[in-house]
């Protein structure tokens, strides 16, 4: 008998294949007495700690963009010294195994009790604590499971690691009990193309080698799919080739034209979003710089590390984010690991009050480059609150000879004072992710609370159309770079809320272009209207799509 079941699409795509669900985690170690010989017993777990983050940097290094900079960052945490220290010391009451498994539990639990992104954390390092476990133990690490054939991978929700070393090849659909629309599983899964859905509560019921039918566009799985599934799914392929290629510019029916750029993390993601189409860089993440590193980079290291990006983009417009260091990305020269909430606290811009130099030397570094090429150089720092904070970046990006700032605008606070922050710096870009999870005050990573991690609230659609309309005033533009400008029929809203261009994930390009083609202006603000007057995400997006039969035509 056909089951159905319904979660939160977030990367669209029809397929049909057999089911195949993530192995059940390592277990819980049985408490043993202290070893004999606790010197030898440490080393065990300076080894695996050593082993288990050469593995992952190893993974790194053969993936790009978002995965690298996911790997990268989970492979410090099993290194982490603290963590090893801490074990060690346990060792005088019980064994390796124990000790590693008990000092990962409570360091998950005090970050899950931060809330926001350092919740988000938790769930590395109990991945990082199962690999260090295996290791001690001479099992195999937790993983994708094997098959010869392509499959639908499910689980409860996927570690970093795990989601990073998907290969598309085989793993045609990916569905999670938990998570939500901007956790690591999403963003990664859409990096990668893979038909995904999120937030499905039930599916792990589903046995092995169940043949299921998953709608990323829709959020739906249904089990034992018959002839209405497969004409779906041969539609899709039809239509796909559609969604392959983007030339820009993009135009809206009318001739408005919406430049459709690229979120780029290094060298080599720029160049591939530079032959996916993307009208340059809406947001370059420059932490991967920073990543894995005790000490940091130099201006020169920098430089070099930033041309790269804007060889892959001459004669295009390049925004680059500065550090955005603490929370789910600290930095041991930087940032304080003691913070007892971390994603409210010293992160983004606010650490140049800490450190002092950093953002300077940083600011130096992509000026230098900028010299080298011919691209168009912006800046903009994150996490700015307050007018004056932005007046001090600006100062700050026009002393280097930088000639354009601007400032994410993630804190309800800057888009309620939209118009004072445009006084002070040339243009704003709306980080929906974030701006999401502290408008509705909920962590992106629980499952449980993915309506509220959705940005189809219409709490949220509100304050960027604020935003954006004190930008039209002030006669500056206003981006998304956030992972809601990926989302079609949100990117059709966002543009008719007065947001003056987009920026996401390469893969999402050429389906955003399609459906906006198919719009005018005018068309866009009445369905933008629609969402707003929404009582529900659900609801927002119904009435949206109701008015945008290209959405079912496509698959999205």
């Amino acid at each position: 008998m056909s089951a159905e079941f319904s979660g939160i699409g977030v990367v669209p795509g029809r397929v049909i294949a057999p089911a195949l669900n993530m192995p059940e985690p390592v277990s819980a170690p049985v408490a043993k007495p202290a070893p004999a010989d606790q010197e030898a017993e440490a080393n065990r777990i300076r080894e695996a700690s050593a082993a288990v983050h050469a593995e992952l940097r190893e993974r790194s290094e053969t993936v790009t963009g978002d995965a690298r900079d996911v790997l990268k960052a989970t492979a410090l945490m099993a290194k982490d010294p603290t963590l090893v220290k801490t074990a060690i010391k346990r060792l005088s009451d019980t064994d390796a195994e124990t000790a590693i498994w008990t000092v990962a539990e409570e360091t998950a639990a005090q970050l899950e009790k931060l809330g926001g992104y350092m919740a988000e954390r938790a769930a590395d390092v109990l991945d990082v604590r199962a690999r260090l476990v295996a290791r001690l133990r001479g099992v195999p690490a937790p993983g994708i499971p094997y098959s010869a054939e392509p499959f639908v991978l499910i689980g409860t929700d996927l570690a970093p690691a795990d989601t990073a070393t998907l290969d598309p090849e085989l793993v045609l659909g990916l569905v999670c009990e938990e998570g939500g629309p901007q956790s690591h599983t999403a963003i990664l899964a859409r990096s990668l193309g893979i038909p995904a859905v999120v937030a499905a509560a039930g599916v792990r019921d589903i046995p092995d080698r169940t043949s299921v039918f998953v709608d990323g566009g829709t959020g739906v799985l249904r089990t034992e799919p018959g002839a209405a599934e497969a004409e779906l799914v041969e539609a899709w392929k039809e239509t796909a080739g559609r969604l392959q290629s983007f030339t820009g510019p993009c135009l809206l029916k009318d001739g408005t034209r919406i430049p459709l750029r690229a979120n780029v993390g290094d060298g080599t993601q720029a160049r591939a979003a530079a032959a996916a189409g993307a009208e340059g860089v809406g947001l370059l993440r420059t932490e991967f710089c920073f990543l894995d590193r005790d000490t940091e980079p130099t201006v020169e290291e920098q430089a070099e590390a930033y041309g790269e990006v804007f060889a892959a983009f001459d004669d295009h417009k390049v925004v680059v984010r500065t550090l955005d260091a603490g929370a789910d990305k600290p930095l041991p020269f930087l940032t304080d690991s003691e913070e007892p909430n971390p994603a409210l606290g010293v992160r983004g811009f606010r650490t140049s009050r800490r450190a002092q130099g950093v953002l300077e030397r940083q600011l130096e570094a992509i000026a230098v480059a900028a010299q080298k090429h011919a691209v168009t150089v912006h800046v903009m720092a994150p996490m700015i609150a307050t007018a004056e904070e932005a007046k001090q970046f600006s100062t700050l990006v026009h002393a280097a000879g930088l000639p354009v700032a601007g400032v994410m605008v993630e804190v309800p606070s800057a888009a309620l004072q939209a118009s004072s922050i445009l006084a002070e710096v040339e243009f704003t870009s709306i980080g929906t992710n974030d701006l999401t999870q502290y408008v509705m005050a909920s962590d992106r990573m629980l499952g449980g609370l993915a309506e509220l991690s959705d940005s189809w609230q219409p709490a949220v659609l509100q304050l960027i159309g604020m935003a954006a309309t004190q930008g039209t005033v002030a006669e500056k533009s206003v981006g998304v770079c956030g992972e809601a400008a990926a989302d079609p029929a949100l990117a059709v809203v966002l543009v008719g809320l007065g947001v003056t261009s987009l920026s996401m994930a390469p893969r999402a390009l050429s389906a955003v272009a399609e459906v906006l083609t198919g719009v005018t202006m005018d068309q866009a603000q009445q369905i933008a209207r629609r969402a707003l007057t929404a009582r529900s995400p659900g609801e927002a997006k119904a009435a949206v799509r109701a008015e945008l039969p290209i959405l079912d035509e496509l698959g999205l």
